[in-house]
């Protein structure tokens, strides 16, 4: 067995009910550049050490936040979830051009997207 390592924040997405002005907001808060468009794009290394995790802000019915947190192994990732309380939404999945995805649910019910590199 390899030596355990922290899991980094590699991604997350703002979900907004109107992402202008949440472009807006962000942008003037954290001075972020933020692309305009469906997806509002914003790079890597916002804050942080280079090249740290890139993100985008997208719409939806309510507002919130998403973490992408990278592991290295989603399998035994969804199964720690389920044993923790959490629960799987979505078994892993490829985009063209992304690693492999899940999605799980905290045991709050809060969303995390599972990111395997």
């Amino acid at each position: 067995m390899t030596e355990d390592w922290a899991r980094p924040v590699v991604h997350f997405e703002i979900v907004a009910r109107d992402p202008g002005r949440l472009r807006s907001f962000y942008s003037e808060l954290f001075r972020w550049d933020i692309a305009e468009g469906g997806l509002m794009s914003f790079g890597a290394g916002l804050g942080g050490p280079e090249p740290g995790p890139a993100g985008h802000l997208s719409r939806g019915d309510a507002g919130r936040v998403v973490l992408y947190v990278q592991v290295r192994d989603l399998s035994e990732s969804l199964e720690k979830t389920k044993m923790l309380g959490g629960r799987v939404t979505a078994d892993p999945f490829q985009l063209p051009n992304t690693p492999t995805l899940a999605a799980i649910e905290d045991s709050e019910g809060n969303p995390v997207m599972l990111v395997q590199q």
